[in-house]
């Protein structure tokens, strides 16, 4: 009797698969509860130490929000924390060497003074530790309401050359000469990460953003380069896009861009604009890697440091970082509280209820931190 019974109760459950959607997630849940997603070696739950970098503006109040979070779940992660601001003359040596020796770090926006003699730390901080892809993923959230749908694009850009080598001089006064710089071995390796990215997370297209027409030796040379790592990847289509239409058709057909692979200038550009459309630079997380070192922070530059008005009314959105610490997660090898601790961000930008001022909200930073604490699994 048993054994009759069976069919028909594997009957009743595909039903309930198909007529309620409710059930499939049950479903699905019970299911990947049963899966083994992440075999560790022993030793790897061992609490790992993480730079962290505060910041200015705005960037103790989200750091302050990551480790809140971080503390309830449990996360073996601990932080070995640094006050560093964008108005220093360079990094201070043993926040490198604290890097150095943690091999990752997570990091509020440092402010980089506009003109005069200061240079940028956080562009000192890639060079030094070499970290030469940037990643910034772009995402629709549910819940969250943009002028376009199906938006997921991550954007690679180099982060060691190009404009931002920092090569300028004043000829004769009034003149200016800027250099911009594009070596073979790091428009190769730029593209060979961006193919590796786009195979290992199962994305089908890389589009290589460059000006060409114009900058036909130095944007030539890395469009030369795209190709040549484009051939190793058959299963993965290529296509190139001068940069002044990429940016026009992010904003009118943006779902049509999977993986972008860009010069630096050229990234940080498109990376901004693909987070404005898809819900704003306060929920786009990223990250900068190179072979030995990892630095996880806001994903997209514009406003990181967020202005005086935020900071006083403690209403900066912590949601970016949250999710970048998230990427840091994973990149640890700790895919399961990654995975609990982005399952409750977007809970709570699904929900509504508790928003910041950039989502349409009133809420504080605090009442966005505590209702992702209260909602973790």
């Amino acid at each position: 009797m048993a054994r009759r019974g069976l069919p028909i109760l594997k009957q009743l459950l595909e039903r309930s698969r198909i007529d309620d959607p409710k059930n499939l997630s049950v479903l699905g849940l019970l299911g990947s509860k049963r899966s083994v997603t992440y075999m560790p070696r022993p030793g790897d739950g061992t609490p790992r130490a993480v730079t962290l970098i505060s910041g200015d503006g705005i960037g103790p109040l989200v750091t302050g929000a990551v480790e809140q979070v971080m503390e309830v779940m449990h996360a073996p992660v601990y932080f070995e924390k640094f006050d560093v601001h964008g108005d220093m003359k360079e990094m201070p040596v043993e926040v490198m060497n604290s890097i150095k020796k943690n091999k990752v770090c997570l990091k509020g926006g440092l402010a980089t003074p506009v003109g005069g003699g200061v240079s940028s730390l956080n562009v000192q901080m890639r060079k030094e530790l070499d970290l030469f892809a940037s990643l910034v993923n772009c995402c629709n959230l549910p819940g969250l309401p943009t002028r376009h749908e199906n938006v997921d694009i991550v954007v690679i850009r180099e982060n060691t050359e190009g404009e931002y080598a920092g090569l300028e001089h004043e000829v004769v006064p009034g003149v200016v000469e800027s250099l911009k710089v594009i070596t073979k071995f790091c428009s190769e390796r730029i593209a060979q990460y961006a193919f590796e990215y786009a195979y290992l997370n199962n994305r089908k297209t890389v589009t290589a953003v460059h000006k060409a027409n114009i900058m036909k030796l130095a944007d030539g040379l890395f469009l030369e380069s795209c190709r040549e790592v484009a051939t190793k990847y058959p299963g993965i289509k290529y296509n190139e896009i001068i940069v002044d239409n990429c940016c026009m058709q992010l904003v009118s057909k943006p779902e049509q861009f999977d993986v972008m692979v860009t010069p630096n200038l050229y990234g940080n550009l498109v990376a901004n604009t693909a987070a404005g459309i898809a819900g704003g630079t306060g929920v786009m997380p990223g990250g900068n890697v190179g072979a030995d070192y990892a630095v996880f922070e806001q994903g997209a530059s514009a406003g990181n440091v967020g202005n005086d008005k935020l900071v006083e009314q403690q209403k900066a959105n912590p949601v970016a970082l949250l999710l970048s610490s998230a990427m840091m997660l994973r990149h640890l090898q700790f895919p399961s509280f990654a995975d609990r601790l982005e399952t409750a961000v977007k809970r709570v930008i699904l929900e509504g209820k508790y928003r910041t001022k950039d989502l349409g909200g009133q809420s504080t930073t605090q009442e966005v931190v505590d209702a992702v604490i209260a909602v973790l699994d």
